[in-house]
């Protein structure tokens, strides 16, 4: 891992319209993301971590511009992915793919499992030859701990774990550079959830990949990234190394997500942290400080103006006014 980016994403925004009437007049925008920046390196796997509606998916995904953001800058591998035209965007995508949430709908049960691990390579034009094919459709299955036995038979046949993996070899079918696992194990049963993190884990050390992984797990998280960014309401309150984060978090939401992971540690008594209230109306959130309304630190000042993410330890930030807690 160096210390030269890979993925540099500056100031991101993502607004939603939302449109009422017959003319579908904009009455109002859903701020999803709002200016969020981070840098991921070669190899480095960036966990993105929060409540469910913080944003998470919409960052993973604009970031691949599967989206369209509204705003910012996304450079990959010193390139500018929001200049990409539609062939740019093609061979992008070669090098920055995605694992999806639910293995039960991002394969066609109407393909065999052949046809699907192959597709990408037929779509990029990689491999023209059924033989190539086959072969690359053979190793793909041995890297991800399945049987050739697999090609000829139907999702339909498969557990969620195995769908999962053959999510995830159809995913490196075209050699990326780049994953973003969205919720990769949330779908999945708890007994196959740690074959499936191991395994992830395994594939980012063979192959050298870099990783944004999305999920609201924190001790999974903690387990296969190097660092943590924790998301609120669209915007990044901390980011810092892995167990910096998950050991001394210094945001007063982070803490509280912390303290709902379930720690069996011997001589550990740990304080559960009840946030009040709901996550604000992302339509209209808060002014300064986005999470002061749910927070057990919040002052006058902190509504007076969004405070900037600062270093509060080696490559540890976080967005909060106060030095008098945590």
């Amino acid at each position: 891992m160096t210390d030269t980016p890979l993925m540099s994403v500056r100031n991101l925004r993502k607004l939603y319209d939302i449109r009422k009437g017959v003319f579908s007049k904009v009455v109002g925008r859903v701020h999803a993301v709002n200016d969020v920046s981070f840098e991921i390196a070669p190899g480095e796997t960036l966990g993105l971590a929060g409540e469910s509606g913080s944003g998470k998916t919409t960052i993973g995904r604009s970031v691949l511009r599967l989206i369209e953001p509204t705003d910012g800058s996304i450079t990959f591998n010193g390139e500018d992915v929001m200049a990409f035209s539609a062939a740019d965007l093609r061979n992008y995508r070669r090098s920055a793919q995605i694992i999806f949430q639910d293995p039960f709908a991002s394969i066609n049960p109407r393909m065999k499992i052949r046809d699907v691990i192959a597709e990408p390579l037929r779509v990029q034009k990689i491999l023209t030859t059924a033989a190539e094919i086959d072969q690359r459709v053979t190793e793909l299955l041995d890297l991800v701990s399945l049987s050739p036995d697999y090609k000829d038979r139907s999702p339909l046949e498969l557990s969620g774990g195995q769908r999962q993996r053959i999510v995830i070899a159809r995913a490196l079918a075209v050699n990326p550079k780049f994953l973003v696992a969205d919720e990769p194990i949330s779908a999945l049963d708890v007994s196959i959830q740690a074959q499936i993190v191991s395994l992830l884990d395994d594939l980012k050390e063979r192959l050298g990949l870099a990783m944004l992984f999305i999920s609201h797990d924190l001790a999974v998280m903690e387990y296969l990234s190097d660092r943590i960014a924790v998301v609120y309401l669209g915007q990044i309150m901390e980011i810092g190394p892995a167990r910096a984060i998950t050991q001394t978090p210094k945001h007063p939401y982070t803490e509280a997500l912390i303290s709902a992971v379930p720690d069996d540690r011997p001589g550990l008594r740990r304080k559960r942290i009840v946030l009040q209230g709901d996550v604000a109306d992302p339509v209209s959130p808060p002014s300064g400080c986005v999470f002061r309304t749910r927070c057990i630190y919040a002052r006058p000042e902190c509504a007076v103006a969004r405070p900037e993410l600062r270093e509060v330890g080696p490559r540890h930030f976080k967005a909060c006014i106060r030095d008098d807690v945590l």
